[in-house]
């Protein structure tokens, strides 16, 4: 049997006993990193084979869970902190072991983006998860289009050097809304702080964040200002009047052309 064991995301004693009893039980573990899995393991004074499943070797990896589990061995699958597969690698072993007719099971246990959502107080009854955003700001853009319109709390998780650009990428393409900025979930210094977009998150950028967003609300508040004060907004924060127009002409659901004209006594 191969078993998906969610790990601690930050406080060690956030483990269940079945999790550690899997542990204790597997013949075979795999994880993401063995130098970070030792520190937990060593915590509960599991020793087991530690081999590695990264986004670099994954299906590497699935060939030998697969060949473990057909020889009647046990296996674990972990990641570094929370639930393997949910922006960690896992997914490719999942579908490995489907094809292959490998059973296989999921023991539940910490989440970091179900904590950051309670932790925010948004909306809960309907939310989606995006996790990471990509690299590149056009490709990231065309993502967060597909969701802007939708009227449910949206979950990111964001690498500290990204939040900045990431928070502004966002804001271009939703408008102004309410977001909150959650970390060290489960440490000492875990925090939730909330904020506006226009606004961006303020201090240094340290540790994973998981990033919360209001949804959509119908009629966007911006719209209610005239076209200049609406250009103007954009252009306080930053961005250039080329996508100022743009972005109001999105807003307004109206022509480029149309805003263009209103703008052509701007600077």
């Amino acid at each position: 049997m191969v078993s998906f064991v969610s790990t601690p995301i930050g406080n060690l004693k956030d483990i269940s006993f079945r999790a550690l009893e899997i542990l204790r039980g597997a013949d075979l573990i795999f994880c993401e990193d063995t130098r970070h899995s030792l520190k937990l393991l060593n915590a509960y004074e599991i020793k087991k084979p530690l081999f590695a499943c990264h986004k670099f070797n994954e299906r590497e990896a699935a060939e030998r869970i697969i060949a473990a589990a057909k020889e009647g061995k046990k296996v674990a699958v972990i990641s570094d902190a929370g639930m393997p597969v949910i922006s960690d690698p896992g997914n490719v072993v999942c579908k490995a072991l489907k094809d292959a007719g490998v059973d296989y099971t999921v023991i539940p246990g910490a989440n970091a983006a179900l904590s950051a959502l309670i932790l925010s107080a948004f909306p809960a009854d309907k939310f989606a998860f995006i996790g990471f955003l990509p690299d590149k700001a056009g490709e990231r853009k065309r993502l967060l289009e597909k969701y802007k319109n939708l009227d449910l709390t949206l979950i990111f998780h964001v690498a500290p050097q990204d939040v900045d650009p990431h928070i502004w990428s966002i804001y271009e393409v939703f408008g102004e809304r309410r977001a909150c900025a959650v970390r060290e979930i489960t440490k000492l210094h875990e925090e939730a702080v909330t904020f506006n977009l226009s606004e961006g998150l303020k201090g240094e950028k340290r540790g994973e964040y998981v990033l919360i967003v209001e949804g959509a609300s119908g009629e966007n508040p911006l719209n209610d200002l005239t076209v200049k004060e609406h250009l103007l907004h954009y252009m306080s924060g930053g961005t250039d009047k080329k996508d100022a127009i743009k972005q109001v002409a999105r807003d307004r659901g109206v022509p480029k052309s149309e805003i263009y004209k209103i703008a052509l006594d701007l600077n």
